[in-house]
């Protein structure tokens, strides 16, 4: 008898959709584990604000890359890339089946197609950039890719902190473009992968997402931004529901300020999630309020085919 063909089930949609939700349901129905692709809950101290599962989720379903590393340590694409194939091969052992949950469209990507190979980078480029970026902001690391780079200037995300010191710290290890080693080669990769997306309209999206933020505001998020605050420096802390919330407790807004611009930043986070994902089109999309039993039929349908190709 053939071994089935190991299955990576990828649930992927804008911030507040309910793939959390969504994916605890199929790993139980698929008696399996979930991994998450959320770059912001990997880190220890950020409950709230990123909507971790909780503690009753987290029991409900074996759980991996939730809350396992500190704001302190320095964790990219790359080291998320080789530890969840690692993982994933140990789970494929006892498994057929593997759920990713997750918004971060850069490291669902790591673990379904790969990244492309970078050079190594001296550690002392990238203090230097840290540095340059706590004290002085992003325009000067902005106009500096520009220069170095422009082409890799207009594709990345150059408002995010840890693309752009990426970016930089390649350039300047190598001497060479961070665009040069860019390609659009997939890795082989010893599972095949169903990708479910989950969408709404837009001002549903909208609607879920505001009531998230008060939600999280009345669960005590500017008590848990209070005691981040003297890490505020790090990458980790430059995000949505964090950064906002430090100008408030360095007196420079006020909270109801605060909370509007929390608000307006996550719906500019999830649009650009929904123009990431909407780029695959393998992806099998349902409207947020479908019935579980139409995404099973749906998943075991596609499986079925998987088995007998």
């Amino acid at each position: 008898m053939t071994k089935k063909t190991p299955i990576l089930i990828s649930i992927v949609g804008p911030t507040a959709i309910g793939k959390t939700a969504l994916s605890i349901k199929l790993a139980k129905y698929f008696n399996t584990e979930i991994i998450s692709a959320d770059s912001r809950q990997f880190y220890q101290e950020m409950q709230i604000g990123t909507a971790a599962p909780t503690l009753a989720e987290l029991a409900a379903v074996p759980h991996h890359f939730i809350k396992q590393i500190s704001v302190d340590s320095y964790y990219n694409v790359g080291a998320f890339e080789k530890d969840a194939i690692s993982l994933l091969t140990e789970l494929y052992i006892k498994h057929d089946i593997v759920i990713m949950v997750g918004g971060s469209g850069l490291y669902v990507n790591a673990v379904t197609k790969g990244l492309d190979e970078f050079p190594e980078v001296n550690p002392d480029i990238r203090d230097v950039l840290n540095s340059r970026f706590k004290n002085d902001g992003l325009e000067g690391l902005q106009f500096q890719l520009k220069e170095l780079d422009p082409k890799a200037y207009n594709k990345i995300a150059i408002d995010n902190p840890q693309r752009l010191i990426r970016a930089l710290e390649v350039c300047l290890s190598s001497g060479k473009p961070y665009s040069s080693f860019l390609t659009s080669e997939n890795k082989k990769r010893d599972f095949e992968t169903i990708t479910i997306g989950i969408t709404a309209n837009r001002e549903i999206i909208y609607d879920r997402i505001n009531r998230r933020v008060d939600l999280m505001i009345e669960d005590g998020l500017l008590g848990e931004v209070e005691d981040l605050l003297p890490k505020k420096h790090q990458n980790a802390l430059n995000t949505v529901g964090y950064k906002e919330l430090f100008n408030v407790l360095e007196k420079q807004w006020t909270l109801a300020f605060a909370i509007s611009e929390i608000k307006k930043n996550t719906r500019r986070f999830a649009k650009r999630q929904l123009t990431w994902f909407k780029k695959n089109e393998e992806t099998i999309w349902f409207d947020y309020e479908v019935d579980l039993k139409t995404i099973i039929e749906s998943i075991n349908k596609r499986v079925n085919t998987l088995d007998h190709s």
